[in-house]
């Protein structure tokens, strides 16, 4: 048997790096203004994070709290107003601060009702100085969310993409993921988006479901495909801890049966959807080929520079990630909602992980490699003044052993459509050996 054959393809989805498990309390506490004092501010990026939900779905280990009581979603703005201000005055106004693209995360942003998302549009314009109607704006919501007052007031503002969580078109899976929805009901949300401004759609859907067969996964695809999304996100079904699956989970580590069957439904998906006119950026993402470009021109996620807004929110600088305490479980989550509503101060970093030039070079191959386009050598030369083989040559060797990265043509690196396929594995495989203690120390909660 080959490594590859035993190294679990389904190790950890990396969007960010280094995670949140890896952050720990900053004793000395920075000032926000001596963070950014010295950052290029000519292309920020905006995450506004809303940590609110109807329901929890249960494969779900988002920083984020079924329902609210009465009062909390004014008082959780009252407190991002608050942030707002002192972030907007650490930035500074000695040089001029621009954003390049926005993003309304959570949670479910749409669970605000449609004066509340005003609200939040204003606390981005008027509070933060973006221009949501000049940059791309990304708004997360859910069909039960997604209703007519509230698109209006999104498209209005200057929404560019709507990213729905559908994860399945049948009932019956949907149930298996502990995601309550009716495929009419998702179909209504669906076509209320459609009937606004909003140019670019995206549909999330899961695979790995119990239950789920490749010819279900293929309707669901089929499904989501009769709307001509312009992105659609593929996601390999997770059991994490402290979530609602939880105690379907396997005790003895990785379930082979289960890697296998959603490598088949992967390969399934991907086949299936650039048959049909869509081009594969991530092992996630597949964007329809005449669909309209979202990102912005001199913005890339390799970057520094993101301003995050909000509980569950991270920012970026070069020398530190920060944001505030994180969890997966329900009592504690609630917990740090309460503490951000009442904090008045938001002049300091709280709790982050510091960057050092080792790993801010890692962070930009890992950003880099997990797209399908790859990372070429000139523009890694260019930041840090070395090569990619220069600073990780063995880890990037294992990888072409594995079959998952291309030759080196042109001084590009780029993964295999095999090595696409675990991307999960060759995340983890490059994470240093500091972020890697740091997040199996760190105490799930």
């Amino acid at each position: 048997m080959t490594t590859a054959q035993l190294t679990s393809p389904y190790q950890h989805y990396v969007y960010a790096y280094p995670h949140k498990t890896a952050y720990r309390r900053l004793s000395d506490r920075p000032a926000l203004r001596s963070l950014w004092a010295a950052q290029d501010k000519s292309a920020l990026a905006l995450y506004l994070h809303i940590p609110f939900c109807e329901v929890r779905c249960g494969f779900c280990n988002l920083f984020t709290r079924i329902g609210a009581p009465d009062g909390l979603t004014g008082a959780y703005l009252d407190a991002l107003h608050r942030q707002a201000g002192a972030v907007r005055e650490a930035l500074g106004d000695s040089e001029p601060v621009r954003f390049a693209t926005a993003a309304f995360g959570g949670g479910t942003p749409t669970f605000l009702t449609a004066a509340e998302l005003e609200r939040l549009c204003d606390i981005a314009e008027q509070g933060m100085g973006a221009d949501l109607r000049a940059i791309p704006l990304s708004v997360e919501a859910s069909p039960a969310t997604a209703t007519a007052d509230r698109l209006s007031v999104l498209a209005e503002r200057g929404t560019t993409r709507l990213s729905l969580g559908i994860q399945s078109f049948i009932d019956s899976e949907a149930r298996a993921a502990v995601r309550p929805q009716r495929r009419a009901d998702v179909e209504a949300a669906l076509a209320r988006i459609r009937d606004t401004a909003i140019r670019v759609l995206n549909i999330d859907l899961i695979y790995g479901i119990d239950g789920q067969t490749e010819q279900t996964w293929l309707r669901s695809l089929d499904a989501a495909l009769a709307w001509q999304p312009e992105e659609l996100y593929l996601y390999p079904l997770y059991v994490r801890p402290l979530t609602g699956l939880d105690r379907h989970r396997a005790a003895d580590g990785p379930d082979p049966d289960w890697d296998a069957q959603r490598l088949r439904l992967y390969r399934a998906g991907r086949d299936h959807l650039i048959a049909r006119g869509y081009t594969q950026q991530s092992m996630r993402m597949f964007r329809r080929t005449d669909a309209p470009q979202q990102g912005a021109d001199d913005y890339a996620c390799q970057s520094d520079g993101m301003i995050g807004l909000g509980c569950g929110a991270r920012s970026y600088t070069a020398d530190l990630h920060y944001s505030f305490d994180y969890a997966v479980g329900m009592h504690e989550i609630r917990g740090i909602i309460d503490d951000y509503v009442a904090t008045t101060d938001f002049a300091r970093a709280e709790v982050g992980y510091r960057m050092d030039p080792h790993e801010a070079r890692r962070r930009h191959l890992l950003q880099s490699l997990l797209q399908a386009e790859g990372l070429p050598f000139e523009d890694y030369e260019a930041r840090f003044g070395t090569t990619p083989l220069d600073d990780f040559g063995p880890e990037l060797h294992r990888l072409a052993d594995r079959g998952w990265l291309a030759e080196a043509a042109s001084a590009h690196l780029r993964l295999t459509p095999e090595g696409l396929a675990h991307s999960d594995a060759v995340g983890p495989e490059l994470f240093s050996p500091a972020v890697q203690a740091a997040m199996a120390a760190y105490e799930k909660k």
